[in-house]
């Protein structure tokens, strides 16, 4: 049985926790299959990954949050944390590669653009390596996130757009 990622609130803090039946030695190489698919790269599989909204990010509050230089660094989850997420997201999907340094553990859903910080279904685990990648992922959303921010884009809009493919969301926005 593969590795689920249980999400178990404690407090106001959310703690993952990998679970895992015993395995016996002829079912071990099973248990090392991959759960989410790399078929949507550079986008993460939507079943593990659908990506999640901060409640604190609205259309109403951008000019308190997102709008804020530096806001961002507020709300960022410490490496701590998110470097266990990483490991098994590297598992859950089936990298050959696993060393850490090669992979960004990405909010598909920027915190920029008002993604949940600790949410597991916002965070994976996206290559640095291919033509679009999370260096060039970073472009786009800072890019959307000014749109927003003038107010040529409404957040629900970019947020829509991230979500359903960020390599396009520049041109689906008339952002150029």
């Amino acid at each position: 049985m593969p590795a689920l990622r249980v999400l178990a609130p404690i407090g106001a803090v959310s703690v993952v926790m990998a679970m895992a039946a015993p395995v016996s030695a002829s079912a071990e190489s099973a248990t090392a299959a991959a759960t989410c698919s790399q078929a949507d790269l550079p986008l993460p599989d939507p079943a593990c990954t659908p990506g999640a909204t901060n409640p604190d990010v609205t259309q109403g509050t951008i000019g308190s949050t997102i709008c804020v230089s530096g806001w961002t660094s507020t709300i960022r989850p410490p490496t701590s944390y998110t470097n266990g997420l990483k490991r098994q997201g590297i598992a859950d999907y089936g990298y050959s590669d696993t060393n850490l340094a090669d992979y960004e553990e990405d909010h598909f859903l920027p915190l920029e653009l008002g993604g949940a910080p600790k949410d597991p279904k916002n965070l994976w685990p996206e290559p640095h390596s291919g033509d679009q990648n999370s260096y060039s992922k970073d472009s786009v959303e800072n890019a959307v996130k000014k749109a927003v921010c003038a107010g040529k884009v409404t957040l629900g809009d970019a947020q829509h757009a991230m979500l359903t493919n960020w390599t396009t969301a520049k041109a689906v926005l008339g952002i150029g």
